[in-house]
């Protein structure tokens, strides 16, 4: 079960001793690539979550994955959370932890969804545009393909929404045509 409040908690506590260690840099690297591994590996978020692993054994496997490639801080946190049971939150703390360094930083995250993957010309552009249009200086581009769209985009920032796509004006217009104020209901 998601609890954002544990989450955001320990991101804070990771991100205030990074500062203090001067590694922030760092502990942020390492929760990318942490967060890489959870996105292209869904079985490895079920390890951490399953109550019939050992502890033990979730500790060897976090340690075959990160050895080498985390900072000893970061390492030393996944073991706190191992030992304190609180593995199947790690997914949760990584976005926290994110989301705290680019708040930091004042990186605002644009979440862009199209119907068919875009170039790299197009995403530059609309970076662009998302600088002259508001005040949003530091942008971190993240794009997704959703089909269901049929075309257009839906565009997330700062809690605003722009949704341009062709499946939200479907919605629009069935939603007329379900309400026509031109025919009259007979009862």
């Amino acid at each position: 079960m998601p609890n954002p409040r544990l989450a955001g908690r320990y991101a804070k506590s990771l991100v205030d001793l990074a500062i203090e260690r001067n590694q922030l840099e760092t502990v942020y690297k390492d929760m990318q690539y942490l967060q890489s591994v959870c996105k292209s590996s869904p079985e490895f978020v079920n390890v951490l979550r399953s109550p019939v692993i050992n502890p033990d054994k979730k500790q060897n496997i976090l340690s075959a994955i990160t050895d080498g490639k985390v900072s000893e801080l970061t390492s030393s946190f996944n073991k706190l959370l191992i030992s304190k049971t609180r593995e199947e939150y790690i997914p949760e703390i990584i976005t926290a932890v994110i989301g705290l360094y680019n708040e930091i930083k004042g990186i605002h995250t644009v979440k862009l969804t199209t119907a068919t993957a875009i170039s790299e010309e197009l995403k530059q552009a609309i970076v662009a545009k998302m600088k002259a249009e508001t005040s949003l200086q530091n942008i971190e581009l993240e794009t997704s393909v959703k089909e269901e769209l049929i075309g257009g985009f839906v565009l997330e920032f700062n809690n605003n929404l722009v949704d341009a796509s062709i499946e939200r004006d479907l919605r629009d217009i069935k939603k007329q045509f379900s309400k026509n104020i031109y025919i009259q209901q007979i009862r």
